[in-house]
């Protein structure tokens, strides 16, 4: 779908608590712990960090590789196999039905179909062998010594615009249609904006 003025119209959605209901880096854990039970020791090391990021205190790519280091030791080939699982598991039962018929509607008309998220890639991507999408900006991770680092920033707020402008390369987009659960900037430059909050559909005031 292009306008006549040249740009690609773009619908970019976030992934927690907008599309998917509920938290998938909450989920995803617990779904790893029934795998490696032993993982379960991290969970107070979560709840810390968690508590120091809504305080301010560590910035949202320090707290993401620290809240995933119930990953640490598991092989990026072996999280993908958990994540195609756990995927196959909450799709679509656990997705928010509004949203997927309104992307599955803009999509037939040719609009360019986008999750932006703080998710890391490496479990979020084989949600989207179940639904696919045109493009998906999430958190990058690198694994290092048996650890994951995560590459540049995470992918909150102003980086989601970054990461798309990086995707379409000079090519101007118009955001046309914007869904999260948060205020954040990727709603200020849509055209239409809306706020999830358990599973309703708001519109979004600036």
């Amino acid at each position: 779908m292009e306008q006549t003025d040249g740009k690609v119209q773009v619908v970019v959605f976030d992934l927690n608590g907008t599309f998917y209901n509920k938290s998938s880096k909450d989920e995803f854990f617990k779904f790893v712990c029934s795998k490696k039970p032993q993982n379960a020791r991290f969970y107070f090391q979560m709840l810390y960090y968690k508590l120091l990021v809504k305080l301010h205190q560590v910035r949202q790519t320090e707290f993401k590789e620290n809240f995933f280091n119930y990953l640490d030791n598991i092989p990026p080939e072996q999280v993908e196999t958990y994540a195609r699982e756990f995927w196959q598991k909450e799709y679509p039962e656990n997705f928010n039905d509004e949203i997927k018929s309104r992307l599955d509607t803009l999509k037939k008309e040719g609009a360019e179909i986008c999750c932006a998220t703080g998710g890391l890639e490496l479990y979020v991507k084989p949600l989207f062998q179940l639904y696919p999408v045109d493009y998906l900006a999430g958190t990058r991770v690198t694994y290092v010594d048996n650890t994951y680092k995560v590459e540049g920033e995470a992918c909150k707020d102003e980086e989601k615009l970054k990461r798309l402008e990086q995707h379409y390369d000079g090519r101007s987009i118009t955001i046309i249609e914007a869904y999260s659960d948060s205020k954040e900037a990727i709603l200020d430059k849509a055209k239409k904006a809306y706020l999830v909050k358990d599973g309703k559909i708001t519109p979004y005031e600036q």
